[in-house]
């Protein structure tokens, strides 16, 4: 089971990247996605996002 970040709620702070152990989150148009083959399910991202857009999916 891998993270989902909600794009609407998302604020493109980029704090979710920077702490993601295996770099499975990336930027596009301003906002960030996490690729699900790549998440180890560790929540190290949800743990720092602002908005709290980052749920287990």
């Amino acid at each position: 089971m891998a993270y989902k970040i909600n794009a609407d709620e998302c604020l493109g702070c980029g704090a979710c990247a920077e702490q993601c152990p295996v770099e499975a989150i990336s930027e596009k148009d301003g906002k960030y996605a996490i690729d699900a083959d790549v998440c180890a399910d560790c929540g190290a991202c949800a743990s720092v996002c602002p908005a709290e857009a980052i749920k287990a999916d």
